[in-house]
């Protein structure tokens, strides 16, 4: 039987920052989902914390892009995750974000994350996984998207979503666990181009759900 607390909608920090994006699309974006209410904040907000809301999110989403390694109350933040089972969900360009931090890299379960990027590309999205939570029921779809050239998801991933496509890594779509935390990190999510792709709003809205442990 479902719990009170499972029917009520999900808390969910999404944390912005370092990178311009669609704001009116990107906030749609979340807000069409159901049974997630999002509270789009850059990162600063969500690192000093100033309502104390922050360790009481079901999940995280970053969407982030700072390059420099956090110091101080930064990085203290990042380094908590993991430790509550708080859900992660680290989107599109947060995947490069921080690129020498090892911590960051952990998360995301790449080592080496030097990049290329690849703008107004059309891919093919395949469904490596069909069995998992996320991708259960979902088949191939096509969009356009912002592309990365960079390592691929290894050992230690379980990789949903692949792409074959000259200017883009082959891993589109794995999940993960970082202490205890489980995480979710997706490639895709440039732009409306993506966002308005219904298998990538599937995919999205499945993967807060499942780092959430709601799925």
């Amino acid at each position: 039987m479902t719990s009170a607390a499972d029917r009520a909608p999900l808390q969910v920090a999404v944390v912005t920052g370092n990178h311009p994006f669609d704001v009116p699309g990107f906030h749609r974006l979340f807000g069409e989902m159901p049974g997630i209410d999002a509270y789009v904040q850059d990162l600063e907000n969500w690192v000093h914390d100033w309502g104390q809301v922050r360790r009481s999110y079901d999940a995280v989403v970053f969407y982030h892009f700072h390059q420099e390694t956090p110091q101080g109350a930064f990085a203290e933040a990042v380094e908590e995750l993991g430790a509550s089972g708080m859900g992660v969900v680290v989107l599109h360009h947060a995947l490069l974000a921080w690129p020498q931090w090892p911590e960051w890299s952990a998360l995301c379960g790449i080592e080496d994350r030097c990049f290329g990027y690849h703008m107004g590309q059309q891919v093919r999205v395949e469904v490596a996984d069909p069995d998992h939570a996320v991708t259960q029921g979902l088949t191939a779809w096509e969009m356009g998207d912002e592309t990365y050239t960079m390592a691929d998801a290894g050992e230690g991933n379980r990789v949903l979503l692949t792409i074959e496509h000259p200017l883009s890594m082959r891993t589109a779509a794995w999940t993960r666990t970082h202490k205890e935390a489980r995480v979710f990190c997706l490639q895709s999510g440039h732009d409306q181009a993506a966002w308005g792709a219904p298998g990538f709003k599937t995919v999205l809205h499945r993967g807060i759900l499942w780092a959430a442990g709601r799925i």
